[in-house]
């Protein structure tokens, strides 16, 4: 049953982060989280565990996403090399300081973000394009911050390298495309950091690295992959204003439901 209900949750996050065009760990760590609350795991655990496992299902999903967008040249490869040094220190840094708060208060952490991002995108409220891309130390410093608030929230850090591209002129296809090759040194490394700050915890449930549950990181992993090609199609139908509002009621949604239940 339990492989069952993962496999639905993957097919899920696929469907919609190929619909909405995001990374999938915004919806996965808040349904992995109700998820896991529901199996009876540990309180204190859950959501760590939901940020462990998140990140390393998007070393998965994330490395087909880079490879078409590399394919077909969108991706700037000089400012994803200036960035990931910074991002690597900083979602470690993060993870490190993240596994030490209480887990509700880290649910509440994510509540909060989730529903910030859905009202930014509900108005779309884009910053404008201010200036160009700035020296290498900037973006290093910028993806110290990106990575060290992805290790929070279990994303791939599209929420905020997106807007930060564009911001520095890149258009928005391209800003896409260089945050998602962005997203995977975030989630390698989140992955990793979970996993070992975890290993000395004691409660977690069997089957389970540090913070990351393999049956949730295998049945989500699989259902993702091909119902993520599903969602891109069904995206090409709907409007671009009608996916980016839908998307961000569902998050504000899932944000409130997070926040009642902390």
């Amino acid at each position: 049953m339990d492989w069952l209900l993962f496999l639905i949750v993957g097919a899920f996050a696929g469907l919609l982060a190929g619909l909405f065009g995001v990374g999938g760990g915004a919806i996965i760590v808040p349904i992995l989280i109700l998820i896991f609350s529901q199996q009876g795991f540990e309180a204190g655990l859950l959501t760590h565990l939901a940020i462990g496992t998140s990140f390393a299902i998007i070393v998965v999903t994330s490395f087909g996403s880079v490879s078409a967008h590399h394919r077909l040249g969108n991706v700037n490869w000089l400012v994803v090399k200036s960035m990931a040094p910074g991002l690597i220190v900083g979602v470690v840094l993060g993870a490190v300081i993240a596994t030490e708060l209480a887990g509700r208060h880290l649910q509440l952490a994510i509540a909060v973000f989730l529903m910030l991002v859905a009202v930014q995108m509900f108005f779309a409220l884009q910053p404008r394009a201010l200036f160009g891309l700035p020296r290498r130390s900037v973006l290093v410093s910028s993806g110290v911050v990106i990575g060290g608030a992805s290790a929070f929230f279990g994303i791939g850090g599209g929420s905020l390298t997106v807007p930060f591209l564009a911001a520095c002129n890149q258009v928005m296809k391209r800003a896409v495309a260089t945050s998602s090759a962005c997203g995977f040194p975030i989630a390698v490394f989140g992955a990793l950091a979970y996993g070992v700050k975890g290993l000395s915890v004691s409660g977690l449930p069997s089957l389970a690295t540090g913070y990351i549950y393999w049956p949730a990181f295998v049945g989500v992993a699989i259902a993702s992959i091909p119902f993520t090609r599903m969602g891109a199609m069904l995206a090409e139908r709907v409007a671009d204003k009608i996916l980016k509002r839908s998307f961000a009621l569902l998050l504000f949604l899932i944000g409130l439901q997070l926040l009642l239940t902390h």
